[in-house]
């Protein structure tokens, strides 16, 4: 079987009988969530240029002949002593341990710097179950030769066939890395059945696209201001239609008054985009209830952050 093959357009065997999860690690913004949604063909995880997006170790799918890859993306590991980056971090950390691989992905384009170092720091305990990625080598500005040798100093000790370029979203040298961490899983059972490419619950997949859609209108603070809180679902048109009250929360008034808009203008572009966005996903309609609310303070509250890093 072709690697090539999109998942579902194929009944895939596990013919080598492997399945192994495998953590995705790297700094902000290093093309992690691009890669997970690439390699899955579907869209797992919210992609935006604004740093430390993910906030979830979100899970991702993917089978072929050669066996099931159960990728898990985690926040971009980022070194700062705030309540929530302190918990991004514990989330980071809590998925290396127990996972039978390691992706670690780096950005061509930006100079190994003290987050990178303190990004492989946290690597190299696991170097032997490690393949790692020099992402976004497509771009003019991407300098592999300083990365490769950035991870010959780090890391002496690894193969160079541990070591690709890639493009996460051109597809370039994926199947490749694919191909690696195979080589590294250990044999066994699926751990999710075939047709299954994320774990997501329903809840969780609306409210994270609507954080997407949101942080890629708003600027300065407000990215990282913002939560959504699914607070009601219910199913109406005898199923064919789940209705969702959403809330996008936010820690100050002035906050809600630009997330709003001048005459709404902005809370109505996010809730006709994100329903644009679930049309894609689901085979039902979505029909949304999008207000927003103030939660003061909300990323130094515990009981907040338990409930959003879920």
């Amino acid at each position: 079987m072709n690697m090539e093959e999109k998942q579902g357009e194929t009944t895939f065997k596990n013919s080598l009988g492997k399945a192994g999860i495998v953590t995705i690690i790297g700094r902000p913004s290093a093309g992690k969530s691009t890669f997970l949604n690439t390699a899955s063909g579907e869209k797992i995880s919210i992609v935006s240029p604004v740093p430390q997006t993910t906030r979830n170790a979100l899970r991702g799918i993917v089978n072929t002949s050669f066996g099931q890859l159960v990728f898990v993306d985690t926040p971009g590991y980022h070194d700062s002593e705030k309540k929530l980056n302190k918990k991004l971090k514990e989330v980071t950390q809590e998925q290396l341990v127990t996972s039978d691989a390691l992706l670690y992905i780096l950005d061509a384009t930006r100079i190994p710097g003290p987050e990178e170092i303190l990004t492989a720091a946290l690597v190299k305990p696991h170097i032997d179950k490690t393949i790692i990625a020099l992402n976004k080598i497509d771009l003019p500005t991407a300098n592999v030769s300083e990365g490769i040798n950035f991870l010959k100093q780090v890391f002496p000790e690894i193969s160079e066939n541990r070591i690709f370029q890639i493009s996460a979203e051109k597809d370039t040298n994926i199947n490749d890395v694919l191909k690696a961490l195979y080589q590294i899983i250990p044999q066994g059972e699926p751990l999710y059945p075939e047709e299954f490419y994320t774990d997501q619950e329903v809840d969780f997949r609306i409210a994270e696209i609507i954080r997407e859609q949101a942080i890629n209108r708003l600027y300065d603070e407000i990215p990282h201001a913002i939560y959504v809180d699914i607070s009601d679902m219910e199913w109406r048109r005898e199923g064919k239609e789940l209705w969702v009250r959403a809330f996008l929360c936010v820690e100050r008034e002035s906050q809600k008054g630009m997330v709003i808009g001048k005459g709404a203008s902005m809370i109505k572009t996010i809730r006709i985009e994100s329903i644009k966005q679930l049309r894609k996903i689901f085979s039902y309609r979505i029909d949304l209830d999008l207000q927003v609310k103030v939660n003061k303070n909300w990323r130094q509250k515990d009981v907040v952050l338990n409930r959003v890093l879920k």
